[in-house]
């Protein structure tokens, strides 16, 4: 079996005093694909840099403090890439020091972690979210199929800041003009479904659940009342989608046990 998780970290250095490090040293997982670590290698303590039994790959982002991706392999990748540029992608090579993207290659397949910009209406946070999905889009579609030439299934793991369905929001109805549930935004991953054929994992195995959520806020009492949003993905290639026997969330017991605002979202699939 291959077990892989993914977690938004909201700060690594910080999650690693809440509880991070312990769940690090229990998880089962063969993969981990972090975002928003927040800090460069060096900054990290020793036991999280180079943690016994694990291969890691960082990719800061040139702000200091900001983003970051990370995968944790049992395994040691064949290849690594930071960034989705110079694939003849219009506007890719924008990101490549941002932090928000890194994939490595592992026996049979390609993994990725991904941080989609956040975006905000009406700001350049949002226009930065719309060029992010702009160039992301023909990547995915272009990477598929560089992997099927290879005989590799894909799996592009993280926190996509989108909200697909209204399943995916507990208040969907409130939020359909905030950035997340935004219709553009919807319909774009609805493309990279349909039309570069990637598979959503965990909404294939759940396919009638509400949720099941991975984000909470910290504000109010939206963790204890479940008030969440499903935006951190696994999006697979069919072939492995296919073998995916099982998907959860790994949603912490209280609101105090909590080392995130985000949950681990794990999927085993059969090799």
């Amino acid at each position: 079996m291959l077990t892989v998780t993914t977690v938004n970290v909201n700060g690594l250095r910080a999650a690693a005093k809440k509880g991070f490090a312990e769940w690090l040293g229990q998880t089962e997982a063969d993969v981990i694909c972090l975002q928003e670590v927040r800090a460069e290698a060096q900054q990290l303590p020793e036991e999280l840099r180079e943690p016994e039994g694990w291969h890691v790959v960082y990719a800061p982002a040139a702000a200091k403090g900001r983003a970051g991706v990370a995968v944790y392999s049992r395994h040691a990748p064949e290849r690594v890439q930071v960034g989705f540029g110079g694939f003849d992608v219009p506007g890719s090579d924008e990101f490549d020091t941002a932090g928000r993207y890194v994939e490595v290659d592992l026996p049979g397949v390609t993994v990725a972690s991904l941080y989609l910009p956040s975006g905000e209406v009406g700001t350049e946070k949002q226009e930065e979210k719309e060029r992010f999905m702009s160039a992301f889009l023909p990547y995915l579609q272009g990477l598929k199929g560089r992997a099927a030439a290879e005989g590799r299934e894909v799996v592009v793991c993280g926190d996509w800041n989108i909200a697909h369905r209204e399943a995916d929001l507990k208040n969907w109805k409130a939020n359909k003009k905030n950035s997340g549930f935004l219709p553009e935004e919807r319909e774009w991953l609805t493309r990279v479904f349909d039309e570069a054929a990637y598979v959503d994992v965990v909404r294939a195995l759940h396919p009638e659940e509400e949720g099941p959520y991975s984000w909470w806020s910290y504000r109010g009492r939206a963790f204890d009342n479940d008030a969440g949003w499903r935006i951190d993905y696994q999006v697979a290639t069919p072939g492995l989608a296919g073998r995916a026997v099982k998907a959860w969330v790994e949603r912490a017991a209280t609101h105090g046990e909590r080392w995130s605002d985000h949950a681990p979202v794990t999927v085993t699939y059969e090799r």
